[in-house]
C-alpha cells in the first residue's frame, strides 16, 4: 500500500510539473469556465429562482391583459422556460460540425461566448421589459451555447493533450461541469443572489467568464491536432505544442499525428450519417451511444434536476435540503479531482464497469430505504448517504470517463461526427428525463429507482464484456482493438468482406 501511495504521489507530481511548464493550465481554466461550467450553472441555477420567475410571469400577464393568468398557463410557460433549454442544446449540438469545421476550435469557443453574452443581455433586460417571452428566448440561446461548447470544449481538450495525459486533461471538462452545478446552487442561496429582485442577475452570472474568454483566448494557441491534421500546418502545430507544454521537439506526438493523417487520407472526414453507415467504426459508435444512454438514464440527471423532490421524499426537512444539495455538488467536484489522480493508473474499463455495478447496488438499497422511511428516524439519513455514494461512483467512473473515451476511440476524421451524434443523444435524454420523470415518480413512487438500477446493471455488463482498455494507446491502436471485437463469432468487418465478395 505504501508503495502504491508513493507511486501515485510521484505520478501526480509529474502531472503537475507538465501542466505548469507552458500555457496549457491557463488554457484549460479558460476553456473550463467558458465551456462546461456554463452548462453546469444553467442546469442548477434555475431551481432557486423558479418561484420568483413564476410570480414574474403572473404579474407580467396581469399588467398586459388586466386579469390574472390561469394556473395552467403559468405552468405551461414555466415548462417552456425549462424544456426549451434542451431544445437549444440539441440545435447547438447539431451545428458543431459546421461551426468548428469553418472556424476551428478556438474561434468556435469565442463565437459561443458571444452568443452567451447575447443570451445574458436578453435575460437581464427581460425584467425591465416585463416580458416572459424574452426569458424563453434567452433560455433557448443559453441552450444553443451549451450544446455548441459541450462538444467544442471536449474536442479542444482532446486535441491539446498528449497520449499519456489525455485522461487527466479531458477529465477537467467534467470537473468544471460539476463546479458550475455547485456554483448555481451556491449563488442561488438567499444570502447571495437567491432573492426576488435579483433572479435575472443570478441567471446571468457566468457571462463574466465568457467576457474573460473573449479577451484572453485569442492570445492562446489553437489545438495542435487541428492545425496539423486538418490544416496541414506542421510549423504552427509544433509552435502550439511548445506554447502549451514548454520547449521540446515533440517528435513522438507529431509522428502519431502524421500516422493519423495518413489514415484520414484513406478515410476522409464523415458526416454523422456516413459515420452511422461505416462498419469500420460500428463498435465504437455502438459502445459510446450505449454508454451515453446508460449515463443519462442511470438516475443522475433525475438527481440533478429533482434533488429537492427526491430528498423531500426521503424524509429530509425542507430547510436542510438546500445545504444537502450543496454537499452533493462539492462531493461531485472532489470525486472528479480524485478520479484524475487514478485514471491513468487504473485505466478506463475497470472504472466503467465497477462504477455502473456499484450504482446499481446503491439504487436497489435506496429503493428499500425509501420504502421503509417511516419505520425509523435514521432511515432518511441512510437514503441520503446512498445518494452521496451514487454521486461518488458515477463521477469517479462513467461520468468522468465518458468524455475522455469519446476523444480516445475516434480518429480525427470521425470525431466531430461522433460528437454530434452523442451530444444529440445526450440533449434528447436531458429533455426526456425532465419531462417524464415527474410522471414516473408519481406513478411508481420509490420503485422508480429499480428502473435506474436495471439501466446501471446493463451498463456494467455491457462495458465489462465489450469495452477494450484504451489507457496509454494511440488512436490507431485503439481502432484495431475495436475491429477485433466479435459478437456471436462474427465481426462487422467480416460481414463487410462477405458482402463485398457477394
Amino acid at each position: 500500500m505504501l508503495c502504491m501511495a508513493h507511486d501515485s504521489e510521484d505520478t501526480m507530481e509529474s502531472v503537475l510539473q507538465q501542466l505548469t511548464r507552458g500555457n496549457v493550465l491557463l488554457l484549460i481554466i479558460i476553456l473550463g469556465f467558458s465551456g462546461s461550467f456554463q452548462q453546469g450553472y444553467q442546469t442548477t441555477g434555475l431551481s432557486s429562482p423558479s418561484p420568483f420567475i413564476q410570480r414574474f410571469i403572473n404579474s407580467s400577464w396581469y399588467e398586459r391583459y388586466g386579469e390574472p393568468p390561469p394556473t395552467q398557463t403559468i405552468t405551461m410557460i414555466w415548462s417552456l422556460i425549462v424544456s426549451l433549454y434542451a431544445v437549444g442544446g440539441l440545435c447547438g449540438a447539431m451545428s458543431v460540425k459546421f461551426i468548428t469545421g469553418t472556424l476551428g476550435r478556438k474561434k468556435a469557443m469565442i463565437f459561443s461566448s458571444c452568443t452567451n453574452i447575447i443570451a445574458a443581455t436578453i435575460m437581464l433586460t427581460s425584467k425591465v421589459a416585463k416580458s416572459y417571452e424574452m426569458i424563453i428566448l434567452a433560455r433557448i440561446v443559453y441552450g444553443f451555447t451549451s450544446g455548441l461548447t459541450s462538444s467544442t470544449h471536449l474536442m479542444y481538450l482532446g486535441e491539446i493533450s498528449p497520449r499519456r495525459l489525455r485522461g487527466v486533461v479531458t477529465l477537467t471538462y467534467s470537473t468544471f461541469l460539476s463546479l458550475g452545478k455547485l456554483s448555481g446552487q451556491l449563488f442561488g442561496l438567499s444570502e447571495i443572489l437567491g432573492r426576488e429582485e435579483l433572479w435575472n442577475i443570478l441567471l446571468s452570472v457566468p457571462t463574466v467568464f465568457s467576457v474573460v474568454q473573449i479577451i484572453v483566448l485569442p492570445f492562446l494557441p489553437e489545438a495542435p491536432r487541428y492545425l496539423f491534421i486538418e490544416k496541414g500546418d506542421d510549423k504552427a502545430c509544433k509552435k502550439a505544442l511548445q506554447s502549451l507544454w514548454g520547449q521540446g521537439d515533440y517528435k513522438e506526438e507529431m509522428e502519431e499525428m502524421l500516422a493519423e493523417q495518413e489514415a484520414i487520407k484513406r478515410a476522409p472526414p464523415k458526416t454523422p450519417l456516413q459515420l452511422m453507415r461505416d462498419r469500420t467504426v460500428r463498435w465504437q459508435l455502438i459502445i459510446i451511444l450505449i454508454i451515453y444512454f446508460c449515463n443519462q438514464l442511470s438516475g443522475m440527471s433525475a438527481i440533478s434536476i429533482f434533488s429537492f423532490d427526491i430528498f423531500l421524499k426521503a424524509g429530509i426537512q425542507k430547510d436542510q435540503i438546500r445545504y444537502v444539495t450543496l454537499g452533493l455538488g462539492l462531493t461531485e467536484i472532489l470525486t472528479f479531482i480524485s478520479c484524475g489522480m487514478v485514471i491513468e493508473r487504473a485505466g478506463r474499463r475497470v472504472l466503467f464497469w465497477s462504477g455502473y455495478g456499484l450504482m446499481a447496488a446503491c439504487w436497489v438499497f435506496a429503493t428499500v430505504t425509501l420504502t421503509l422511511k417511516d419505520s425509523s428516524d435514521w432511515v432518511p439519513f441512510i437514503t441520503s448517504a446512498l445518494i452521496f455514494l451514487l454521486i461518488i461512483f458515477f463521477s469517479g467512473g462513467p461520468s468522468g470517463l465518458t468524455v475522455a473515451l469519446t476523444n480516445e476511440i475516434f480518429i480525427q476524421s470521425d470525431r466531430i461526427a461522433a460528437f454530434v451524434l452523442t451530444m444529440m443523444e445526450r440533449w434528447f435524454f436531458i429533455a426526456f428525463v425532465g419531462l417524464v420523470f415527474p410522471f414516473i415518480i408519481s406513478a411508481l413512487d420509490s420503485y422508480c429507482f429499480v428502473l435506474f438500477a436495471c439501466i446501471c446493471l446493463l451498463g456494467c455488463v455491457f462495458t465489462f464484456i465489450f469495452l477494450p482498455e484504451t489507457k496509454g494507446k494511440t488512436l490507431l491502436e485503439i481502432s484495431k482493438e475495436f475491429r477485433a471485437i466479435t459478437f456471436c463469432g462474427k465481426s462487422f468487418l467480416e460481414e463487410k468482406v462477405m458482402e463485398t465478395k457477394l
